[in-house]
């Protein structure tokens, strides 16, 4: 085991305890900030910039104005709609000292691989029983490839499982310095057309689709998830295109379908982003059913939602 460096510092957004989707057993999930892609329906917006960003929850804001006296740079602006000027915060946190109704929240913090290690510890016994472990996610957890590295690395000389959810958008140094600490990927897959892709998502695919054929030459134990949105991919021509190239890879066994669902809109709302996929519907169980069977007809299993 290379010599673990517990004071390399990542910036993180969330941790999510007793996760039964993402790896096998009972999983503790760290969600890293950061992200090259920009999906419409991202259900975590906040994990986009790499920065710490402040937050407005306008349902509990009380009118007091404290926040307005306590910042000192003029970001906070009862003119706006969302109330933070976002380009005078310096996320010195001094609002939130005074807003006691929690309207204003901080997304992301600055953590040492020490400090995350000492939460995840806590679970230690859930690991142990259930066979389950940590799941690095984002975000994209490569975007902070040293620390994700270095966290991977600790966890595994824990003896615990480890797993990250990837888009695979990363440069290929990044992705080689994480993998041997990795026991399952979790690979998202969104769409082969690379013109498509680029419309819904920010940037083309072959990057993404360079480094899948990385993933599965270092025999690293990998389950492709694809999120069905609609007019988008939720047709079982895209499907099988994605899972023949699946097949071409060798070594993919099982390809998860996970419905779209709004549930992170609020967070648009909190940040001040437009929602783009307000008119969009949840895909009902019968759309679900038919695109698990379409991919079955290529030869590989399929589940609906995650890993459980």
């Amino acid at each position: 085991m290379n010599q673990l460096n517990l004071k390399t510092k990542g910036i993180i957004f969330d941790l999510q305890r007793f996760s039964v989707h993402d790896g096998p057993g009972i999983r503790t999930i760290v969600f890293l900030k950061g992200c090259p892609l920009a999906c419409r329906w991202c259900s975590n917006p906040e994990s986009q910039p790499r920065d710490i960003q402040l937050m407005y929850i306008p349902q509990n804001c009380m009118e007091c104005k404290k926040c307005l006296e306590a910042c000192p740079t003029g970001a906070i602006d009862f003119h706006l709609p969302y109330r933070i000027n976002h380009n005078k915060c310096n996320q010195c946190g001094k609002c939130l000292e005074v807003c006691y109704c929690n309207a204003l929240n901080m997304a992301g913090s600055l953590q040492t691989v020490e400090a995350v290690l000492k939460e995840l510890a806590k679970d230690t016994l859930h690991y142990r029983r259930s066979g389950g472990g940590i799941t690095l996610s984002g975000g994209e957890p490569l975007a902070q490839p040293e620390f994700a590295e270095e966290l991977l690395k600790a966890c595994k000389a824990k003896g615990w499982h480890t797993a990250i959810e990837t888009t695979a958008y990363t440069s290929e140094d990044a992705l080689k310095r994480v993998l041997p600490w990795v026991d399952l990927v979790l690979l998202d897959i969104k769409h082969i057309d690379p013109y498509k892709h680029k419309e819904y998502i920010g940037q083309t695919n072959e990057i993404i689709l360079k480094n899948c054929k990385i993933i599965a030459e270092s025999g690293t134990q990998t389950i492709i998830r694809i999120p069905i949105i609609p007019d988008f991919n939720d047709n079982s021509a895209d499907l099988q295109a994605i899972a023949e190239f699946a097949q071409g890879l060798k070594v993919i066994k099982e390809i998860h379908i996970l419905p779209y669902h709004p549930l992170g809109q609020n967070k648009y709302e909190y940040l001040g982003y437009a929602y783009k996929m307000k008119e969009v519907k949840t895909p009902e169980k019968d759309a679900m059913m038919y695109l698990k069977k379409a991919i079955e007809e290529c030869g590989l299993l399929c589940k609906i939602g995650g890993v459980s």
